[in-house]
């Protein structure tokens, strides 16, 4: 009645698999496991010289004050550094909703990251980079340009999408390959996400815009590094089907299995089988 990969044990997550995987406490303790590994590419790219390109999420979004806390007090700049947001919610019209609109990422990002650091310590303004619905090619020039992605951070949605990598809808087929390509675009955000994204306006899915721009598969799968996270307990099923089900775009973030460098963080509840399960 059930797969089977929904019966696997905390202590076998993973097992088997190319993802590496971490059981990190509560939530607050994986925050602050993202928080050192954002750190540590950061310094990595200071002592280049050059600074880190990352891709990093809101979802999870805990890790961000404590990254600025962390910044702050050792006086590391990240002025060279450019932060490639992962996606943001659109208009209709497939324009960025406002800033000063409470669901937005940039918004988002201003309050918990940028608006906390020592101004001398910040990124500028044109190293904060988010995917443009109007220029959906910049993404893909400036990372060229930068040589590439150090590392790429994020969650995973509960119909397995990266960023806002959506499945294919129920009747329609692409590869994996084809959907492995796939670059930074304009596209409809499922039911799926619509609804889950709803908890965080008490359930009100009618706020939850339609429209979305996301970074692609190709971005996030050709940066150098993955580290993904996970801290909801909606996500104990879902990161079963990732790391134990098909690799298929049905399951997007059944993907982090092709890559060579891909982990996967969880907390000690999102470990457990589905409640279910237990029973």
């Amino acid at each position: 009645m059930f797969p089977d990969y929904l019966t696997i044990p905390a202590d076998r997550l993973g097992a088997n698999q190319t993802v590496k995987v971490t059981i990190d406490g509560d939530k607050d303790s994986l925050a602050r496991h993202m928080a050192l590994a954002i750190l540590d590419e950061l310094r990595q790219g200071q002592a280049r010289g050059n600074g880190a390109t990352l891709i990093l999420p809101v979802g999870p979004v805990d890790q961000f004050p404590i990254l600025a806390e962390m910044l702050n007090a050792a006086k590391l700049s990240i002025r060279e550094t450019v932060i490639i947001n992962m996606d943001e919610y659109m208009t209709d019209d497939d324009q960025w909703i406002p800033a000063d609109h409470p669901l937005s990422f940039r918004g988002f990002m201003d309050r918990l990251f940028y608006s906390r650091l020592n101004p001398e310590l910040a990124p500028p303004l044109e190293n904060r980079v988010y995917p443009d619905p109007n220029d959906c090619n910049a993404i893909g020039e400036l990372i060229e340009k930068r040589g590439g992605v150090d590392a790429c951070f994020g969650g995973i949605g509960i119909n397995g999408h990266m960023a806002f990598n959506e499945p294919p809808e129920p009747g329609e087929t692409v590869a994996t390959d084809a959907f492995a390509a796939l670059p930074t675009r304009n596209l409809t955000l499922s039911r799926e996400t619509r609804t889950i994204n709803s908890v965080t306006v008490g359930g009100e899915g009618a706020i939850i815009p339609h429209r979305a721009v996301t970074v692609g598969m190709k971005e996030i799968l050709g940066a150098k590094r993955c580290r993904f996270y996970c801290n909801r307990l909606w996500q104990s099923a879902v990161v079963r089907r990732v790391l134990h089900g098909p690799i298929t775009a049905a399951c997007p973030a059944s993907l982090l299995r092709t890559h060579s460098d891909a982990s996967l963080t969880v907390t000690d509840y999102v470990a457990e089988p589905p409640d279910i399960m237990l029973r």
